[in-house]
């Protein structure tokens, strides 16, 4: 083509929406300006106005955080690992000011500030209790009593009371005096775990929840329960609405104690607590209801809330969901102001949307879609599918799409131009089967291109449906198929001009149908030659060809004119795509492990290559940081973070290594970490450490015993070179510039100019310190050069055919020849040189 455009072969990110949240503790700062989220080995900060991540910190040994807490004036960040470590942060910057042991004997499950950001309280998976004076820097309290994990602590709002509230295993509310170390009661109302405290403002009424599906409400002056109040849902957050606000939108109607539950059915209820009465339920999506009901009695109910705040300056609440989103209600009318995704899990599909590509909108693996603003990442949840989205497509305009999924149904979606707003307005459900194959993730929906008449599916129930759309679409319209044939089909494609479908099957071929205007669809032709079932066709915009792929590892472009085959290529993605043994984790994990090496998280990339127990990998990251500067240093740093199983299994690996000479350098230079580092008593403690290391010997002793043959072959050139000199001639460095003459009836040797002979002479023993020698040497001096100066001839002849001689005294010490090629031509150079002794063989055989 004349005009053909050249293609991208690489690009650059511009911007990317990544995972911040996957599970544990939320907290919101006090100025309600920050979102702080555990995400693995990290804490997040992400600020609620602009919806990115603007700080993160990480502990060291990049050991998962186990819980973590804010002071109340947001100064301090406090985390607990794994590693049984507490360490204080600067969060603004990122730097961590101090750490700790944290004396619990097991990992912190729990922590907490007090109101006056002094005292910092950790509850342990042993049981106890520790309050620490973060501003002294000393252990205050050992609180003991608690049996199981302390999974809740929580200060008493009034910090003159000095009472702390704690939750274990076995359901009570212990109320801890600080003042004399003591607790002082149990509120015992809970059968099941206890998930959330809340306190009203002058502290004299507190409100629990559990999972036991009760909230109750305490008086803490008498501490005794005043009420329990049946909520018919394991209920993870609670929170007191202020008596002083008007929330007679939310059903409250009095002064009395209003409280809001967030539980396993998704929604938000307002009770109230005299009456234990429920006056108020937030309106669920549409199918949230349905499908909260069929999963009320599931502990793991994906629609289900996991934490919930009050946000008294802005008047908001905040909930997070079992998946990861964080939401944001409006009060007093809990309205969603914004909603944040912190993780998305496997992306199955993503397509542009709205004006100039404004937005994305993607298919996870969950039953919602997420819309997101790209240029604020601001993002809508929406639900409708109550099972798995498998697939969208867009229609040619960008506002409207569709979408299908496992739960049998097709919806089509639209956004609103000026609000950016998104909400279905039709629904079909005809299919027996999940609309979408389960085992790819090929899209089996294609949608009318020049304008929105129809949408195309296929199914595992074997058939291809063509959907009709009214012109005006509403909200929910249902949609009926317009007609649907017989095929197992694995993907299925509309031609730009929305004249013909193409489905590609399972049975190896493809097939092309016309789409006739009044309706009917007749098959024009069968495209033959795959030789395994086809995963994926695909109309050229400017041609009439057809492209397929399928999972014998091969695309082919097919004529529409005759169904010939224009062309066939090979595709190793569509093999690692499609072939039912190629596992899709290890396409997650290799992409990881390239993802770190590119960041140059050496250590992270090194554990997950030991994790997959590849040494090739590991050996791929090592050479990775041997290759940079500061090779040693970091390597060193990076082997000596590591666990001690993962020394095992790199010790394990040194021993492969170590048996190629190409590979023998690193293998070498782990082992010098190790054994530079650890004791014998330590090493020897290795599983395997014995056997490991009588491997390790006898290949080492063969790579010292050639690189020490190399090493003398080097050492003996060079002092050849350094004694071919004449005596009374020019320096031994110059003998590459002045060539001898030999008498051979004097049987002495004379330079070119034989008047600067004398001149010469003097010059070369002013120049040369060990010119001044005995008689002996002198004439053992002259011997040699008498020996050199009968090839000078040759030694000419090497020089014109361009064979230069060492310039230095030092220059075998640069480097010592790494492989056999290089000692073979060091020998070949000798032997050409005709200065290849009798004792030289021995020495580099």
């Amino acid at each position: 083509m004349a005009n053909s455009t050249r293609l991208v072969a690489t690009y650059a990110v511009s911007s990317k929406i990544e995972p911040f949240y996957k599970g544990g503790k939320v907290q919101i700062s006090n100025d309600e300006q920050y979102i702080f989220c555990t995400c693995g080995s990290r804490v997040n900060i992400l600020e609620i106005s602009t919806g990115k991540i603007v700080h993160c910190v990480e502990h060291d040994d990049q050991e998962d955080i186990t819980s973590f807490a804010v002071s109340s004036d947001d100064e301090m960040l406090v985390t607990a690992s794994r590693a049984l470590l507490l360490k204080q942060w600067d969060w603004r910057r990122a730097s961590c000011t101090r750490s700790w042991r944290a004396i619990h004997t097991v990992p912190v499950a729990s922590m907490t500030f007090d109101s006056s950001s002094t005292l910092l309280a950790t509850g342990g998976c042993d049981g106890t209790i520790k309050l620490w004076d973060v501003v002294k820097q000393y252990c205050t309290h050992n609180l003991k009593g608690s049996s199981g994990v302390v999974h809740l602590v929580q200060f008493h709002p009034d910090i003159s009371r000095l009472q702390l509230f704690s939750s274990s295993l076995d359901c009570g509310i212990r109320m801890w005096d600080l003042r004399s170390s003591q607790c002082v009661c149990v509120l015992q109302s809970h059968y099941s775990s206890v998930t959330s405290l809340s306190f009203s403002a002058d502290g004299g009424t507190m409100v629990s929840s559990g999972r036991d599906k009760i909230c109750t409400v305490w008086d803490l002056n008498t501490r005794q329960a005043k009420r329990t109040v049946p909520i018919y849902e394991a209920v993870e957050g609670v929170v007191l609405l202020p008596k002083d606000e008007d929330l007679s939108q939310l059903g409250v109607k009095s002064k009395d104690w209003h409280f809001i539950t967030a539980g396993s059915k998704g929604i938000l209820r307002v009770w109230h607590a005299s009456t234990a009465r429920c006056v108020y339920t937030q309106k669920a999506p549409s199918t949230l209801g349905s499908a909260t009901g069929e999963a009320e009695e599931q502990d793991d109910n994906p629609f289900g809330l996991t934490h919930l705040f009050y946000l008294p300056a802005s008047h908001r609440v905040a909930t997070v969901t079992a998946e990861h989103n964080i939401l944001l209600y409006q009060l007093p009318g809990l309205t969603t102001q914004q909603q944040f995704v912190g993780y998305s899990d496997e992306v199955l599909d993503v397509k542009f949307l709205g004006k100039n590509d404004s937005h994305i909108v993607v298919a996870t693996n969950s039953s919602q879609l997420k819309v997101f603003e790209l240029l604020t990442n601001s993002c809508q949840i929406l639900f409708g599918h109550t099972d798995t989205v498998l697939t969208l497509d867009v229609f040619k305009k960008g506002l409207l799409f569709a979408s299908c999924a496992k739960d049998r149904s097709v919806r089509v979606w639209q956004m609103d131009s000026d609000s950016g707003q998104v909400c279905c307005v039709a629904q079909g459900t005809s299919h027996t089967n999940a609309v979408g194959s389960i085992s790819s993730l090929i899209p089996l929906l294609f949608v009318h291109r020049m304008k929105a008449s129809f949408v195309a599916t296929g199914s595992q129930d074997c058939t291809v449906k063509v959907w009709d759309l009214p012109p005006d679409l509403s909200s929910e319209d249902i949609l009926l198929p317009h007609v649907s044939f017989l095929q197992d089909v694995n993907s299925v494609a509309v031609s730009p001009n929305d004249k013909l479908l193409a489905s590609g099957s399972q049975d190896r071929t493809a097939r092309l149908w016309s789409l006739a205007v009044d309706g009917n669809i007749s098959l024009l032709g069968v495209f033959r030659g795959h030789r395994r079932g086809i995963w994926s066709v695909c109309f050229s915009p400017v041609d009439q060809v057809l492209a397929t792929s399928s999972a014998d590892g091969t695309t082919k472009l097919w004529s529409l004119q005759d169904f010939s085959c224009l062309k066939v290529g090979v595709t190793a993605t569509e093999v690692h795509l499609c072939e039912p043994w190629h596992s899709a984790a290890d396409q997650v994990m290799q992409q990881e492990l390239s993802n770190l090496l590119h960041e140059k998280k050496y250590l992270k990339a090194l554990g997950l290559a030991i994790s997959l127990d590849q040494p090739h990998t590991a050996l791929t990251v090592i050479k990775a940081i041997r290759s940079g500067e500061d090779r040693c240093e970091l390597l060193e740093k990076t082997l000596l973070k590591l666990r001690v199983d993962q020394k095992e299994s790199l010790l394990r690996f040194c021993v492969v290594w170590n048996t190629n000479a190409r590979n023998c350098l690193d293998a070498q230079a782990v082992l010098q970490v190790l054994l530079t580092h650890m004791p014998p008593e330590e090493l020897l403690q290795y599983q395997g450490a014995r056997t490991h290391l009588e491997g390790l010997i006898p290949y080492t002793e063969r790579h010292m015993q050639r690189i020490g043959r190399l090493l003398q072959a080097s050492m003996f050139l060079n002092y050849m070179w350094q004694k071919m000199r004449v005596a009374g001639g020019p320096t031994r460095w110059e003998i590459s510039q002045t060539v001898f003459y030999v008498d051979k009836d004097k049987g002495s040797g004379s330079a070119r100019d034989d008047q600067n002979q004398e001149e010469d002479s003097d010059s070369s023993a002013d120049e040369d310190p060990n010119s001044h020698m005995d008689d002996e040497d002198e004439e053992e001096e002259v011997s040699s050069a008498r020996k050199a100066s009968t090839n000078t001839q040759e030694v000419e002849k090497k020089k014109r055919n361009g064979l230069q001689l060492p310039e230095s005294e030092d220059s075998s010490e640069e480097g010592i020849p790494e492989d056999n090629a290089t000692t073979s031509g060091t020998v070949e150079v000798m032997k050409k040189l005709r200065v290849f002794p009798s004792t030289l063989p021995q020495i580099v055989s």
